[in-house]
């Protein structure tokens, strides 16, 4: 079998306007994507997604849709699609950075994978480790009152662990968490997420002053790309560290295990590269005794599922702790997939067909293509 071609569709579905995310980095009002259909010599179709969301990654639907079809689509071209590892290498060397459009790519060749094989993408991973992949809802740094209306819905689908934006304002960041506890009580469990908006010294005050409410994790309390600004953190609050833009590739995660910068690991499909390297990010954190978690970017249906089947087969996740931010598809107004996936209160089930075990629906693709 060999690739024979790549095809790519941006699409932009609408998301529910009472769910838009605001952070740091802004709102989250809109989730443009690339669609990517690996196509091989035997029939077979592998799918991909990339997320195009230049604030948090860089990387947007035409540069996406650019190097794809200059760079990677003659590279790849005559390659047999299961040699997922050769062929991320190819990826790797012929292109720096983009690791969002680089992983749509990958996760198509799993895709393949798991189709000509006539199984999941988890049993290629090792097989399940869980029945089901836990997971907690984003409040987003928007008004206390509206937070807290988001907090109360989130409650009522059956969400028990939720985390909030802060690092917006200081006295609102502090207001929201107290409406957001007043509102779902003392036994759901908060964390917080500055999104890297703090300086150590606010971080530390900050943490100190959101105490009361009870949170128990501290997510990315500041910028990427000083270890060290996270170790001290670290240290002074005895609260666990979630690293999420700290930690990209698998460098990224030996710097901040050598730092003692985290407690958990925040991984990402897109941020990664990939299945495969979000699956080495998780074995180093599970051999230095670190927690593991799968944050997101608001995937639709095809890149969440390929962060089910990692997070369903990852033995780094610590059961019901730290659970996954696996949640996007119910941001959107509309899904995609011919059968959306199972992802329902605290708890989000990985289909069960080959590969990926997801479909298009390729009249909701076209009503949704820009």
């Amino acid at each position: 079998m060999k690739i024979s071609g790549i095809e790519t569709i941006p699409v932009r579905v609408p998301i529910r306007e009472q769910l838009a995310i605001r952070g740091k980095g802004g709102y989250h009002s809109t989730s443009p994507f690339l669609l990517v259909k690996v196509r091989t010599d035997a029939g077979l179709t592998g799918f991909g997604e990339v997320s195009c969301t230049p604030r948090w990654s860089g990387e947007d639907q035409v540069t996406a849709a650019h190097f794809i079809h200059s760079i990677f689509q003659p590279l790849l071209s005559g390659k047999d699609p299961l040699d997922i590892g050769a062929n991320t290498q190819l990826m790797r060397g012929a292109l720096f950075g983009h690791p969002f459009t680089k992983a749509a790519i990958e996760m198509a060749l799993w895709d393949l994978l798991g189709k000509a094989a006539g199984l999941p993408v988890y049993r290629l991973l090792g097989g399940k480790r869980r029945d089901f992949v836990p997971i907690k809802w984003s409040i987003s740094g928007v008004a206390p009152d509206k937070a807290a209306g988001i907090a109360g819905w989130a409650v009522e689908k059956g969400f028990r662990t939720m985390k909030v934006k802060v690092g917006i304002d200081r006295e609102q960041d502090i207001e929201r968490v107290r409406a957001v506890r007043a509102a779902v009580g003392p036994d759901v469990r908060l964390g917080i997420d500055a999104n890297g908006a703090w300086k150590p010294r606010t971080a530390i005050e900050m943490v100190g002053r959101l105490a009361e409410f009870g949170i128990y994790f501290v997510e990315q309390p500041v910028p990427p790309g000083d270890v060290a600004w996270m170790s001290e953190v670290r240290d002074a609050i005895h609260l666990p560290i979630v690293a999420d833009e700290s930690l990209y590739t698998a460098q990224d995660a030996l710097s901040l295990i050598r730092a003692g910068a985290a407690d958990v690991f925040s991984i990402y499909v897109g941020k990664a590269g990939g299945i495969a390297t979000g699956a080495n990010i998780s074995a180093m954190a599970e051999a230095a005794g670190l927690a593991c978690t799968l944050g997101s970017n608001l995937e639709m249906g095809i890149g969440s599922a390929a962060m089910l089947h990692l997070a369903i087969a990852t033995s780094g996740l610590v059961e019901g702790q730290f659970p996954c931010d696996i949640i996007g598809p119910l941001f959107y107004e509309d899904e995609l997939l011919r059968e959306p996936l199972a992802i329902h209160g605290g708890e989000a089930r990985v289909p069960e067909g080959p590969g990926l075990g997801v479909e298009l629906n390729e009249e909701k693709v076209e009503r949704y293509a820009v």
